[in-house]
């Protein structure tokens, strides 16, 4: 079977969405634009003591748009691009979505392994990484992935540096006179999203212009952005849920305000929130639980605030009833997936909707089934896995027909390894996960990945990455080993084994355990139910 790039929705589908204007044929550039004719002086980004407005802003898109162009980047080329939390992210961003050039949007916690994987798989031209990053060198990493990945032409690098590899330029030196001129296309794939996955790196997530746009504009008119809104970013940049629900760009295109903090720390976002009047933020549950001890101490002015998200991972009720009277300011709950559907509570919800249930869809052409083990729809209120089909919803990852078997149903509906049931109103309930995978506060872990690293190990004979329960991540990950019988070895040195596998730090076992052998079931699969019920509360770790 061919390994598409791109699965379309059937034709007929995608006529209907394009009738019904859900698909409204405009570029991202098209949307920023617009906003820079409607608002050209309200201030679009500010980043510690740096403000810009839309004007200024497409300016300097325009002026990298120029020297990427100059660099040999073309329309449908793509490039991996890795940015801690400042504002050359978005204007990289949409310098290269401009240009028809493709944003793989890899995460400032993704190592050598991962940012290879996605040079390689991509084909990508070039690699853009922050090389002023004080916590991590970013211009050492580059130059490991360039030794594995002969096709990367450019590493453009944010800062200066210190390579003698002529493939390494400054971003700086890519500010050229601006240039304009857009080379996208609607129905084209934009960018590539990242999925957490089950069997290893993560997958690439196709997006056109049309129908991640669909979901931006359908997350504004819920929340209720407008040019108004001043929203905090502290999560990742590139995150798919600050990005995009309604995230930074719903804010631009909207015409508002984002302003941009690097660390999610309470202190440091109290601060940035009195300062300059935040009143929409969006956190991950451990954030907003440090967040929720610290605001009772009453040191900061965070009166403005009128809505903190809580997504990425599942929330729980009794933490989701105390903080909208903590804040004195509404919680909205967001479940979603960088694949396509994204649920809301509806900021009129009664408490009782928000605190116990993730959401219900942003549109009314999500196609949702919940359906048994035999792929049969289950009576509402029934527990089942949650399949979905819609407007911006994709039909298959890149260039992977492995996953694409597994993961889409041959009508073409996404499964989503989400187990959940529905209210009587179509609010969703997550109650548990049915793919081997790992949340860690919004940070998915596949186990096979992890399993297949550790038994590389020649004091490992056998091995099973399992999620405990955790107050602040929702998960942590715990690796149970069964080592060769005489091997000495401390959980520590399991630890950084994979960190030299070059695995991203999310990744790393919190904790480690060593038993003589690993349960099995009756069809000898590894027994993870009976470790998970095993290792629940025990917490030792080296």
């Amino acid at each position: 079977m061919e390994e598409l790039e791109f699965t379309p929705w059937p034709e007929a589908l995608a006529k209907r969405y394009r009738e019904l204007g859900l698909w409204q044929g405009k570029t991202f550039y098209d949307y920023l634009c617009d906003s820079v004719r409607r608002f050209p002086h309200n201030t679009a980004i500010i980043c510690d003591d740096r403000e810009y407005t839309y004007l200024q802003m497409q300016q300097e898109i325009g002026r990298l748009a120029a020297g990427f162009t100059q660099l040999g980047l073309t329309e449908g080329d793509n490039v991996v691009l890795q940015m801690t939390n400042h504002e050359a992210f978005y204007f990289c961003y949409f310098a290269l979505i401009q240009k028809g050039i493709r944003p793989v949007m890899a995460l400032p916690a993704h190592r050598k392994n991962e940012i290879t994987y996605f040079c390689q798989h991509a084909n990508a031209k070039a690699y853009i990484i922050d090389g002023e990053d004080p916590m991590f060198d970013y211009t050492e990493l580059a130059q490991q992935v360039v030794q594995e990945c002969p096709q990367l032409k450019h590493v453009i690098v944010k800062g200066g540096h210190d390579s003698v590899d002529g493939r390494f330029v400054s971003l700086k030196s890519c500010r050229l006179l601006p240039d304009f001129e857009q080379n996208a296309s609607p129905d084209k794939v934009a960018f590539f999203q990242l999925s957490g996955g089950t069997t290893g790196v993560p997958k690439m997530i196709p997006r056109t212009h049309d129908d991640y746009a669909y979901s931006v504009i359908g997350s504004n008119e819920i929340c209720e952005v407008d040019e108004n809104t001043r929203f905090l970013c502290v999560l990742p940049v590139a995150h798919n849920y600050v990005l995009s629900s309604p995230g930074s760009l719903g804010i631009f295109w909207a015409g508002g305000t984002v302003i941009i903090g690097d660390d999610p720390s309470a202190d440091a976002a109290f601060e940035l929130i009195e300062e300059h009047e935040v009143d929409f933020v969006a956190l991950v549950p451990p954030v907003a639980l440090v967040w929720m001890e610290a605001v009772q101490d009453g040191d900061y002015d965070l009166s403005s605030l009128k809505v903190i998200q809580v997504g990425g991972a599942k929330f729980s009720e009794t933490a989701a009833k105390r903080l909208p009277a903590l804040f004195d300011c509404q919680l909205q709950q967001v479940f979603g997936m960088a694949e396509g559907l994204v649920n809301y509570t509806r900021l009129d919800d009664p408490l009782e909707m928000i605190t116990q249930t993730q959401g219900r869809p942003i549109s009314a052409y999500d196609e949702v089934k919940i359906v048994d083990e035999q792929g049969q729809e289950v009576a509402r209120g029934e527990e089942g896995f949650l399949t979905v089909q819609g407007p911006y919803t994709i039909r298959g990852y890149y260039k992977s027909v492995y996953n694409n078997e597994r993961s889409f149903t041959p009508e073409g509906f996404y499964r989503t390894g989400d187990i959940v049931r529905m209210t009587p109103e179509g609010n969703l309930i997550v109650t548990g996960r049915d793919k081997d995978q790992i949340n860690r506060g919004g940070e998915k872990i596949a186990a096979e990945e992890i399993e297949n690293q550790l038994l590389r190990h020649p004091m490992v004979h056998d091995a099973a990455l399992i999620a405990v329960p955790d107050e602040y991540l929702g998960e942590r990950s715990c690796a149970v080993i069964v080592v060769h019988p005489g091997s000495d070895i401390r959980p520590v040195e399991f630890k950084q084994f994979l960190r030299d596998c070059g695995l991203a730090d999310f990744k790393i076992p919190d904790f480690v355990h060593f038993v003589e052998q690993l349960p099995k079931t009756p069809v000898g699969k590894i027994d993870k139910k009976h470790l998970r019920q095993q290792f629940a509360q025990q917490t030792t770790t080296a």
